[in-house]
């Protein structure tokens, strides 16, 4: 009787405890359900120079004493909010440093993850009222893309909410961000132009259209020798025949579907295109060389290989005008690559980015003949190929939700809110990583993959934990440590260069983290035999494995002697990376390594064995991966290749040296230049990062020197807009490729990255074919400084450009309609003078329109119209398919 009396009590207690849970987590549902909805943020970036103003960023510890003040504003539209169990979770690219409001307080989480909840001060928000959350963050935020959407709301135990106004996967942020106003400016030495209609009207004014007759026959990216006949040639319906026999029925497909999607059938009875390959018709022997001729009676390719009849017909296609794709003009070419390595590289880490975008990709790179695709698979915020035996790394390290306990996904980041229904999640399985490859071998173009190690690699880790916890849990203690990545005993007090802790960087000195390395490399090698292209060059990764808190804008706040615009904080409690581990600890007292400081170059020696192993004889890496390396002698595989990353007015145009002169083979890969992701203009409105550039555009990528580094000086601006001088000290035995780089952690859609990469990839592709005429050969101490030397000719560089900018305007964007790219049109230049709306386009045949009446009625713009005083023009571009339209802006 006893027991069955104990065993109703605990079922009421257990009841009653079960009831008040449920009670509970209603309650905070409630709470959380009336702040999304009720809760109407605003984001308004105040002051980009508070240091200037009043602020003492030093003593907040600002990087180089920088910071910038915030205001945030709730407005609830409804009842008051008296609840003080709620956090606002957001995505802040900046850290915060101070909260001028004390009822509130902000908690950076990990990354760019920061929590907002209330303090014990703490009353409520009033009914129908705004509260102001004055905030001060690190840097400056210069562009609306800054701010990061998907806001959320959590209480307790509650599923968390977006608050809906933040709630968008577009780069349209109006809903919650403010304008910029007059804080576009790094600080008061930015000298950038920005780009209002009347200074884009001034940037372009230079720019003539030519007549499409001088375009016939031009070839893109440009050839090495051309001439073009007064003939022309009329296609019938049956279109052109292609007789590659050297060619693979995948290759000849990829071809002819290049033909029909310009409107050109593909048959036997149609105008020949016969292809042969002679190596001996080839001095040179260069990969890709081709000889092309079109007469009436047909068109003739010799080819050093199958990849010069795949250039030659795409020269062939590159002619056609698609207004008039019948007509073909006779002409004669002899071409050959100026570099091996014309390559992209996609970060999938940051954003995930769909099969159908890589894809698209790798199309358009075919058709502007560039070879590598750099494909960058793994970063902190993500992990994004399926690797067989270790399920954690997809089914955990490809996820990311609201989960604090990190047990089911990694914590959101970079805008993806609490959910995995967007970008922030999402992997290739691998028979998508094996199609992607496929599709790329039929295309002529080699799959580079990039696992990044030992930094950049908190998703691998963070599954790898996930995986150790399983199989403790099991008593599988020997298979749980097979793969992990940190060791337990690392207390190591550091930060990344996004903000993460210690579990942002894999453990060198462990045998684990190498066998994990084995493990990966081997199952994508096996991806890539079975789609039958061989993996021939690895991406180790290697960049920033490193305590930003060490770096030259910081001091210690103990130091006697203090030095100005330098952040304070307490150094003495940061650490290197693996500092406290014991197992590098060992290392650094056996000798393995000189300091902890090499880890990250010493790893990148072991894993190229690791490399060698697997049967692969390149290893790609970033060049700050091997800066401790003796030279490329020091690695197991045959070769070494950097991306060369460098920012040029910081003295990349000379540091480049060092690693050439070392053994290396180095990829241009200037963030200042062939960064896709920092902005096309000075402008907020433009997305994109600008740490390195404030605008990338395809003039300034076209007018490039990528083999001679100094004469870019000559050329172009520093990040703030000035001249700068540059120097080579060294001899320059020249660069094995030029590789355009695409960053996604702002770029959270396919569109987006479409928008961001083209029509750039075609000033990248002109460059990595083409040495122009205006290029000017390397030499050692030859000094270069816009203004004062004058060693390009600036007439060549601009007739050069001129014509480029047209075949765009006149023919390549109809063709990135005809491809369903949803590529960047410009906005157009614009002024009022005398009265009248004039008006230009950097790329003249594309259609410019204008309204009067607030864009209610667009009309085209053919020449100067008279404006009435008063009167507001807005004006935009629109695609030569009619199908979308630019940015809209105002004429003042």
């Amino acid at each position: 009787m006893k027991k069955f009396k104990s065993a109703i009590i605990a079922t009421s207690i257990a009841t009653l405890l079960s009831m008040g849970t449920a009670q509970s987590v209603s309650a905070s549902q409630k709470v959380v359900d009336t702040m999304s909805s009720q809760l109407h943020l605003n984001y308004q970036i105040v002051d980009n120079d508070a240091a200037n103003h009043g602020v003492d960023c030093a003593a907040l510890g600002a990087d180089w004493a920088s910071c910038n003040k915030v205001t945030l504003t709730l407005k609830n539209t409804g009842p008051a909010i008296t609840s003080n169990d709620w956090a606002i979770y957001f995505h802040n690219i900046r850290m915060i440093l101070a909260v001028n409001n004390d009822q509130f307080k902000i908690t950076h989480v990990t990354g760019d993850l920061h929590k907002l909840e209330p303090t014990e001060k703490f009353k409520n928000i009033p009914a129908n009222a705004v509260v102001t959350i004055p905030i001060t963050g690190e840097y400056w935020q210069i562009s609306e893309s800054d701010v990061m959407p998907r806001w959320y709301v959590t209480s307790s135990n509650a599923e968390p909410k977006v608050i809906a106004n933040t709630d968008t996967d577009s780069d349209n942020l109006s809903a919650f961000v403010k304008p910029l106003g007059e804080q576009w400016k790094i600080s008061p030495n930015d000298h950038n132009i920005l780009m209002t209609p009347e200074n884009r009207y001034q940037r372009n004014k230079d720019i003539q259209e030519i007549n499409g007759e001088l375009l016939k026959g031009q070839i893109l990216p440009t050839p090495s020798k051309l001439t073009v006949g007064k003939e022309t040639i009329t296609l019938n319906e049956n279109g052109v025949n292609l007789v590659l026999n050297n060619l693979s029925l995948e290759s000849k497909s990829v071809l002819e579907k290049h033909f029909t999607e310009l409107k050109i059938a593909v048959s036997s009875k149609g105008f020949n295109i016969n292809a042969s390959i002679d190596k001996n018709a080839f001095e040179k022997g260069v990969k890709g060389s081709y000889k092309l001729d079109i007469t009436p009676q047909g068109a003739t390719i010799v080819a050093f290989d199958e990849s010069g009849i795949f250039y030659g017909v795409e020269s062939i296609l590159s002619v056609i005008d698609v207004k008039k794709p019948q007509v073909i003009p006779t002409l004669s070419a002899e071409d050959a690559p100026r570099f091996e390595y014309r390559g992209m590289m996609l970060d999938t880490g940051r954003n995930f980015k769909s099969k159908e975008a890589v894809l698209q990709l790798l199309d358009m790179m075919s058709k502007y003949k560039m070879n590598k695709f750099h494909f960058h698979l793994s970063d902190d915020e993500g992990w994004r190929i399926e690797i067989p035996d270790l399920p954690e790394l997809t089914e955990f390290g490809s996820k990311r939700c609201h989960d604090l306990s990190e047990t089911k996904c990694l914590l959101p980041q970079l805008g993806s809110g609490p959910y995995s229904n967007n970008s922030g999640s999402g992997y290739f399985t691998r028979n998508d990583y094996i199609e992607i490859v496929k599709y790329a071998n039929a295309r002529f173009i080699e799959v580079i993959p990039e696992i990044d190690m030992p930094a950049h690699a908190r998703a691998a880790i963070m599954s790898m934990e996930v995986r150790y916890q399983r199989l403790m849990n099991s008593g599988q203690e020997q298979q749980a440590n097979e793969y992990r990545l940190v060791d337990p005993t690392d207390t190591s007090n550091t930060t990344t260069v996004q903000f993460y802790n210690r579990q942002s960087y894999l453990n060198p000195c462990l045998d684990s983290s190498k066998k994990f390395v084995n493990k990966v490399i081997s199952e994508i090698a096996k991806m890539h035999a079975e789609a039958k292209q061989p993996i021939s060059t690895w991406h180790f990764g290697g960049d920033e494995a490193k305590n930003i808190h060490f770096g030259n804008g910081y001091q210690d706040i103990n130091v006697a002697q203090k030095e100005a615009g330098k952040g304070l904080i307490d150094q003495s409690i940061e650490d290197h990376p693996w500092a406290k581990s014991q197992a590098c600890q060992t290392f650094v007292q056996k000798g393995v390594v000189k300091n902890i400081e090499h880890l990250p170059s010493y790893f990148a020696v072991e894993v190229s064995k690791i490399i060698k192993n697997n049967g692969i004889n390149r290893m790609q890496v970033w060049q700050d991966g091997v800066k401790f390396a003796t030279n490329a002698k020091s690695f197991a595989t045959d070769e070494v290749i950097v991306n060369f990353w460098d920012n040029l007015y910081w003295g990349g145009y000379d540091s480049v040296n060092e690693f050439a002169n070392k053994g290396y083979k180095v990829i241009v890969s200037n963030p200042d230049y062939v960064y896709l992701d920092m902005p096309y203009e000075v402008n907020p409105k433009e997305s994109g990062y600008y740490w390195a550039a404030r605008f990338n555009d395809e003039r300034k990528i076209f007018s490039f020197a990528p083999d001679n580094l100094p004469q870019n000086a000559e050329t172009s601006f520093d990040r703030n807009g000035d001249v700068f001088t540059a120097k080579g000290t060294m001899d320059w035995p020249g660069a094995y490729g030029l590789s355009a780089q695409i960053w996604t952690e702002n770029i959270r859609t396919d569109d987006k990255m479409a928008y961001m990469a083209y029509p750039r990839l075609l000033s990248v592709a002109e460059r990595a074919w083409h040495k122009a005429d205006w290029e000017t050969n390397y030499q050692k101490d030859r000094q270069f400084q816009q203004g004062e030397t004058h060693y390009v000719d600036q007439q060549k560089l601009f007739n050069d450009w001129n014509q480029f900018a047209n075949l765009i305007g006149q023919r390549e964007l109809a063709k990135l309609d005809a491809a369903s790219i949803n590529y960047r049109l410009p906005v157009p230049g614009a002024k009022i003078e005398n009265g009248k709306l004039i008006a230009n386009i950097v790329f003249p045949g594309l259609s410019i329109e204008y309204s009067i009446d607030k864009g209610n009625q667009w009309q085209r713009y053919q020449g100067p119209i008279a404006i009435k005083k008063g009167e507001n023009v807005f004006i935009r571009s629109v695609s030569p398919n009619k199908q979308r339209t630019s940015r809209i802006e105002i004429v003042k």
